[in-house]
Order: structure tokens, then C-alpha cells, then sequence
């Protein structure tokens, strides 16, 4: 049986956002790029992840992004894993958790973003294996 890596399946080199953005620049920045979650950055390490659920959660509480950063909104310590890390696994874990995403790091450098594996990914990555069954 081959097994298949969250490498293959990844959005490589996703964009990030510096942690110390508005909120108003993350929703606008999540606009642009049609994006639901952004790895959050600070000096080139990541941070967390902030989901376009964490701005709708931050603007109902406060009804002011441009007072709010990312950093006050984002998950810290996000889900992460490696390039290597197994498919199966990956999904079984944000299922279970109801992750949204799993940001993937170099091995050598845990706080470099490599990729980004989202729920899309994995819908793609199912729609992809079950089509050769």
C-alpha cells in the first residue's frame, strides 16, 4: 500500500500574516486571497493561525478590528505537522479536534511555514484517492 504524505496534498508556501496586523488588514487580506485560515508570523516564525471565524467571533464581541490585532484574535499553538507526516493521520487528528487546518512546518525549523493543509485540501486529496478505487 503507498502511503501518502501531507506533501502531496499541501498548499505549499501558503501567505502568511504578521501577527501584529488589524483585524480590519486580516479580513481584507483574507479577501484578497479568498483564504479562510493564515499561518500568523512574527520575525519569520510562526505564531498561529488565524481563521476567518476568529475575525467574525472578534467583531461580534467587540465590533472594532481596527483596535484588535491578529495576535489578540488568532489560535496560538496551532495544529502542525511535517511534509511527512501521513495523510491518514493528519485528517484522523483534525476530525477529531474539528481543526480547520494543519500548518506545515520544516522538521529542521519547526517555526517555518512550509504548507498548509486545509479542509478543502483534504476533500481534494479524497475526491483524487477515491477516483482511482
Amino acid at each position: 500500500m503507498h502511503i501518502h504524505t501531507i506533501h502531496h496534498f499541501m498548499t505549499p508556501s501558503p501567505e502568511t500574516i504578521a501577527a501584529d496586523l488589524t483585524l480590519t488588514q486580516a479580513r481584507e487580506r483574507m479577501y484578497q486571497l479568498g483564504a479562510r485560515h493564515l499561518p500568523v508570523v512574527d520575525n519569520g516564525e510562526l505564531v498561529g493561525i488565524l481563521s476567518d471565524r476568529d475575525i467574525a467571533l472578534a467583531d461580534s464581541l467587540s465590533g472594532d478590528l481596527d483596535r484588535l490585532s491578529v495576535r489578540q484574535a488568532m489560535t496560538a499553538q496551532p495544529f502542525s505537522c511535517g511534509p511527512e507526516a501521513h495523510l491518514h493521520a493528519v485528517a484522523a487528528e483534525m476530525a477529531a479536534h474539528k481543526y480547520g487546518a494543519a500548518i506545515v512546518v520544516d522538521r529542521e525549523h519547526p517555526g517555518h511555514v512550509v504548507g498548509l493543509f486545509t479542509t478543502t485540501d483534504a476533500l481534494r486529496a479524497l475526491a483524487q484517492l477515491t477516483a482511482h478505487a
